[in-house]
């Protein structure tokens, strides 16, 4: 590649990066706040610490415009929904108090006061606080934050850009306020709220800002031409402001389409795009409206969401074909490197040959300054780096590690009737109410029992070789043994046996799988101060042995009552790792759920009565556009069945799904045929047992009545007014009760006084019921 005449020298930059530290930092400040160990002046002496140290990092590793205001102490959409003032009015009270424990009211909840409603952004595993807006709503313009993380960068000598939610996008993603009337759309708010909007940009612009970035990715999904209007109009109103920076619009994890020639026409001087996902049509869009003419594009080539080492050919190529399409062209990630771990080079006990094909936020970051030296000097400049990756390509495409025959032949032998439960609904139903002799609303929970510090000590020891097997196996037995004894004592119908052997659902079987990697310090967020290891997924899968069957049948030798096998879906272990991207996920997919089916039939053999398989990520990976969603709730529901279909019609499966937009995939969630489905609820306000029963739903279901994701613990009399809500829509006969999803998170305290309310109401309310014959 030549260097074009001309043409001015291509920056680099990113979007965000990994908030919380190399250790975690930023995790045990907030929680320590949480616990009275740390002060306020503390956690914000942590938190700047580890925004200069970001800052720094990205500077001295060749990026020329650092992000701000990525930065979260608990989530960015909360962080914006205070930068415009539109905090629910029963958490008024305490953010004018004290604004930071009010922020963590409004994320957390108090024993007086629901959070805010949490679901996923977009189709990633990252959780966000919903907005709640009604017709009500004042916005008031909060720009302290976003000006005061600005100026901190610049004092270190930075050129620096904020980031903020765009207004639009900000909207579509906020719900109406539970006092809103019927029909009423936040996106009706858009003219009350954009001078809230210009008046940041004019304190930002003040503080210094050049640009300033404004995310629109609800703009990659199908929108409506009133939606594309809003869109246009929202950028004419701050594009035509004089008391501005550049303003530049990002959009990622799929095509703008129809969005980019609105924000090609809008008053602002850059766009940012996202080459990763789906680079064809975005190409394709851009040479369709003649590209960007007078405006500064930004290129997100390098992946921003997998761990896998760029193609950087491929990207250069794509670079130069897009250089003509602009005035100024700069290289980024796809997307915020907050999706990714933050450095390979930690990850010292990886098989080294699988280590040189990862590239996690560090690597990352040098990949798009490697790619902007090369896209501004040529390829000559980049020739070593550019010979290194062709070599570890070719490596990892020839690998042994990547390709097992045995699962391949087993995987294309599969037929359709493989993934079909033999016997209907029906008459399952019957010979598991025989079988298990259940009451009416009979109770139980979604799997995971809280992770003691003790717990987590000692499995610390186990590493550390401070004991032995036998000696933390004896421990897990007691955890069991302490479970089993609470649930008996508080009441439930079904128990679980606590999880205490695993550390997160999709690594413990990640662990004990062939083809996947596990990480140290491959830490990622998830929500809040909930960080996850995701496993690495680099070669075909099968199970080499039974993975639960030892822990569930040790917790049912200890009751009479039914025990649950616990595992994890195959949507949920793709969408929860990072995947390979070297074969369609489907058949990824297909190998994960035959590996279940072995499991699902070994658990079976040991006489366990119910196994959940859970799928909470089914919602989550659906496409963004809708030309995509059938082919992948095709595989997905497949992969389901596939791993189930084996069970008798006396062995009852269950599944679980949590924080999503359930409405979006009913005909789904009833294709995967089981014969119960526990979903969260509480938090929605039991929102989602209408929608089952408007679409007709036939099986059992388990609304959640108890929001595990926060501290505080609700009332029999609050679960009982949910469980009624929700027998409006589902008959008892089909009604479960469990809270709305597994206790790993909690404190024993919190959640056994939780569960024993929710067993209260549960049979409060079947002492109301008809007796069943």
């Amino acid at each position: 590649m030549t260097v074009q005449s001309g043409a001015p020298p291509a920056g680099a930059t990113v979007y965000g990066c990994p908030r919380q530290g190399r250790r975690r930092e930023l995790k045990r400040a907030v929680e320590g706040y949480w616990r009275g160990r740390v002060d306020a002046a503390g956690l914000h002496r942590t938190a700047a610490g580890l925004r200069r140290e970001n800052w720094l990092r990205l500077a001295g590793a060749g990026i020329d415009e650092v992000p701000t205001g990525d930065f979260s102490y608990y989530d960015h959409v909360l962080d914006t929904t205070v930068m415009v003032g539109a905090v629910p009015g029963r958490h008024r009270a305490a953010v004018a108090a004290d604004p930071l424990d009010g922020y963590f009211a409004m994320a957390r909840g108090t024993q007086e006061t629901a959070p805010l409603e949490m679901t996923k952004w977009f189709d990633t595993n990252y959780h966000y606080l919903v907005p709640e807006l009604g017709p009500d709503t004042v916005f008031t313009a909060d720009p302290g934050k976003q000006a005061a993380e600005l100026r901190e960068a610049q004092a270190l000598g930075l050129t620096a850009r904020p980031v903020l939610v765009g207004p639009v996008t900000y909207l579509l993603l906020a719900r109406p306020a539970p006092d809103a009337p019927p029909g009423f759309r936040p996106l009706a708010l858009l003219d009350a709220l954009l001078p809230v909007y210009a008046e940041v940009l004019a304190a930002l612009r003040a503080a210094g800002a050049s640009w300033v970035q404004l995310d629109e990715p609800a703009f990659v999904q199908d929108r409506t031409p009133a939606e594309l209007a809003a869109l246009a109009r929202a950028y004419d109103h701050l594009g035509g402001r004089a008391d501005r920076p550049r303003l530049l619009v990002a959009s990622y994890f799929e095509r703008l389409g129809e969005a980019l020639p609105v924000l090609a026409r809008a008053p602002v001087e850059g766009l940012a795009l996202d080459f990763a996902e789906d680079c064809a049509a975005n190409l394709e869009g851009l040479a369709a409206i003649g590209g960007l003419p007078g405006k500064r594009l930004v290129a997100g080539v390098v992946h921003g969401r997998n761990v896998w080492i760029d193609d950087l050919g491929v990207s250069l190529a794509t670079l130069s074909t897009l250089r003509g399409l602009a005035a100024r062209l700069d290289v980024a990630a796809s997307c915020s490197l907050l999706h990714v771990p933050l450095d390979a080079a930690l990850e010292r006990d990886l098989d080294p040959e699988v280590a040189g094909w990862l590239a996690f936020a560090r690597q990352k970051t040098a990949e798009i300054v490697t790619l902007a030296r090369g896209l501004t000097h040529g390829t000559g400049a980049i020739a070593a780096e550019l010979a290194g990756r062709r070599a570890a390509l070719a490596a990892r495409a020839g690998s042994g590690h990547t390709r097992d025959p045995a699962v391949r032949v087993r995987t294309s032998a599969v037929t359709g009737a493989d993934a079909h439960r033999r016997e209907p609904y029906g008459k399952r139903s019957a010979a598991q109410r025989a079988r298990l002799r259940l009451p009416l609303l009979p109770t139980t929970t979604i799997g995971s029992f809280p992770q003691t510090g003790h717990l987590r000590a000692v499995r610390a020891d186990l590493r550390a070789g401070r004991i032995d097997t036998a000696a933390y196996e004896e421990h897990i037995r007691g955890e069991i043994r302490a479970a089993v004894d609470f649930q008996e004592r508080a009441g439930l119908d079904v128990l679980v046996h606590g999880e205490p052997e695993r550390s997160d659902m999709v690594q413990y079987f990640a662990e004990q799988l062939t083809g996947y990697v596990a990480t140290r310090h491959g830490w990622v967020q998830s929500y809040g101060t909930r960080y996850v290891r995701p496993p690495i997924l680099s070669g075909d899968v099968s199970r080499p042995g039974p993975m639960t069957v030892r822990w569930t049948s040790y917790a049912q030798s200890l009751t009479e009552r039914p025990v649950k096998g616990m595992l994890t879906g195959p949507v949920t272990m793709l969408a929860w790792s990072f995947v390979r991207d070297d074969q369609p996920r489907a058949e990824t997919a297909r190998q994960v759920a035959l590996a279940l089916r072995d499991e699902v039939l070994d658990l079976e053999a040991a006489g366990t009565p119910v196994i959940q398989v859970d799928e909470p990520a089914l919602r989550e990976t659906l496409p963004l556009r809708a030309n995509g969603r059938a082919a992948y709730l095709a595989w997905a529901t497949e992969a389901f069945r596939l791993a189930t279909a084996a069970a008798g019609a006396g062995t009852q499966i269950h599944t679980h799904m949590c924080y999503a937009e359930f409405g979006d995939v009913l005909a789904a969630i009833d294709d995967l045929d089981a014969d119960v489905i526990s979903l969260e609820a509480a938090r929605s306000h039991m929102r989602v047992a209408g929608e089952l029963a408007a679409y007709g739903y036939p099986r059992a279901v388990g609304p959640g009545v108890y929001d595990i994701h926060s501290p505080r613990v609700p009332g029999t009399a609050e679960a009982a007014a949910l469980l009624r809500e929700a027998l409006r829509a589902i008959p008892a006969e089909r009604l479960w009760v469990n809270p709305d999803c597994g206790l790993k998170t909690r404190g024993w305290p919190e959640a056994g006084a939780s569960l024993e309310h929710l067993v209260a109401a549960a049979r409060e309310i079947r002492a109301q019921l008809p007796e069943r014959h």
